[in-house]
């Protein structure tokens, strides 16, 4: 892609990585590419928020290339989505699973990019496809996605002899607390207010006879089969 400084701004690009020599070579690979302009941090949510504050970003590189760091990895990506929705983010990760890939994307992540396996001209085209809106993901993980979309966990709740307890919208919001979503998240998944997203809980606990959500999950897991994805629109009640 040709670029030129008369008509073209420059992406910028954070780059957030708590292992300090790869995030070097990758912020030098990347100053030596005229289209970016880029500035980095560790991948620790305060370093993350400071330097958003203090740079405009178009584009955040979230690196992930351990499996125990995917969870702290998830944590900032649903945050700045939340926070920054304007800013793309793609995931740096090597080798994800399933559950890996749906996270990343549930959260907010734009792009999904393992870079062992493919080499760094593609990465500009990643940054460059997911800073025009695009989403960008690779074949074989595309599959993990479809499979999400069109399943869903066994979250639909009944009681001893099968009967349904919960409506459509009360099985959502169950599966979405699930998922680890705070009430705020669900509100804006769902596209009601915080308050609502209560009220539905605390019927939905009523119902069930729990007192809490961590009892309510493990209730809705343990008493569920798996079924097809119903999905609900946001302005349904």
């Amino acid at each position: 892609m040709a670029y030129s400084e008369a008509t073209s701004k420059p992406i910028c690009v954070l780059i957030a990585d708590s292992n300090r020599m790869r995030r070097q070579l990758l912020v030098s690979a990347f100053r030596r590419r005229p289209e970016f302009r880029l500035t980095s941090c560790e991948m620790q949510l305060e370093s993350i928020l400071a330097a958003l504050a203090e740079n405009h970003v178009d584009v955040m590189l979230v690196s992930s290339p351990q499996p125990s760091h995917d969870g702290d990895a998830m944590v900032v990506i649903r945050h700045v989505h939340l926070s920054q929705p304007r800013t793309a983010q793609v995931l740096l990760m090597e080798n994800p699973d399933r559950d890996a890939v749906v996270s990343a994307f549930r959260s907010g992540a734009q792009g999904l990019f393992c870079q062992s396996h493919h080499p760094f001209q593609l990465l500009c085209r990643c940054v460059q496809a997911v800073h025009q809106g695009q989403i960008w993901i690779g074949n074989d993980h595309l599959r993990f996605l479809i499979d999400a979309v069109t399943h869903v966990p066994g979250l639909r709740v009944v009681n001893s002899q099968g009967s349904q307890l919960l409506t459509p919208r009360e099985e959502q919001v169950v599966a979405l607390a699930a998922d680890g979503l705070s009430n705020r998240e669900i509100a804006q998944e769902l596209g009601l207010s915080e308050h609502t997203v209560k009220k539905y809980l605390f019927r939905i606990f009523e119902k069930v006879g729990v007192s809490n959500r961590v009892e309510l999950v493990l209730y809705a897991v343990n008493h569920a089969p798996s079924r097809q994805a119903e999905w609900i629109a946001a302005a349904s009640q």
